[in-house]
């Protein structure tokens, strides 16, 4: 895929168990003239079933759905369908299924308060390879990192999964080699590849990040990958929430 241009319109796949909402969607998004709804699914058994017949480009995923959560499923598309981009769109904001759905893979986590211009330009930036993460999600994982770099009492209860998903992707070893997911090790980054982090954790994309750094945008993204490897990081969503965790 490239970052900057699409001669075809993008196929999306919108999966909620409300019809109501379902039907909504499709109508909106099916009226810009560069999306083309392909697909609906009530649950996430469905949405699995679908993304592997009918590839879309975006899956736009509930998380709350009988059957097959939208972790679930967006776990199993994201692993067995890597080009498929997956935006997370819920009522839900609670800190484990934030950071669930990312280490799922989800490259962008929407609530369903958000506007219709701001669901439609997320669809877009996904398509090129960016990710999002609505106000509200964006300040309550800066606010899970700063607490976790803060430090948690003797007395503090049994962590939740948010909180231990975020002390693996915390700075907790020297900068040479750091622990990372599933007890692995981050390699340590460069200059350069600490610098691109950073703009990734500001939300740049790699043709902003390309001309911060004077690089072709085909070097950035050569870049990303390279971080993306040495941090072990699935998506740009994590590594950009892996970035926030180094910063401490």
């Amino acid at each position: 895929m490239n970052d900057d241009s699409h001669d075809t319109p993008i196929r999306i796949l919108i999966v909620d168990d409300q019809p109501l909402i379902r039907r909504g969607l499709a109508m909106t998004l099916g009226d810009a003239p560069d999306i083309e709804v392909i697909g609906q699914a009530a649950d996430g058994h469905e949405a699995v079933e679908q993304a592997l017949a009918l590839a879309p480009d975006v899956v736009i995923m509930d998380l709350q759905m009988p059957r097959k959560s939208g972790v679930v499923a967006t776990r199993e598309i994201t692993t067995r369908q890597p080009e498929t981009r997956v935006v997370v769109l819920t009522t839900f904001d609670y800190d484990d299924l934030v950071f669930e759905a990312i280490r799922a893979g989800a490259q962008a986590y929407l609530l369903k308060d958000a506007t219709e211009a701001e669901v439609l330009e997320t669809v877009r930036a996904v398509r090129r390879g960016e990710s999002r993460l609505s106000p509200a999600i964006a300040r309550k994982v800066l606010e899970q990192f700063r607490l976790v770099a803060a430090g948690t009492s003797a007395a503090d209860p049994e962590p939740t999964l948010a909180t231990a998903d975020a002390r693996e992707m915390s700075p907790g070893a020297p900068k040479t080699a750091s622990h990372a997911a599933g007890g692995e090790f981050e390699e340590a980054l460069t200059d350069k590849e600490a610098r691109i982090l950073d703009l990734i954790a500001e939300g740049k994309s790699n043709k902003q990040i390309a001309a911060s750094v004077f690089l072709a945008e085909g070097t950035v993204k050569n870049y990303v990958s390279r971080i993306m490897d040495k941090l072990h990081a699935r998506t740009r969503t994590e590594l950009a929430v892996r970035a926030v965790a180094r910063r401490g």
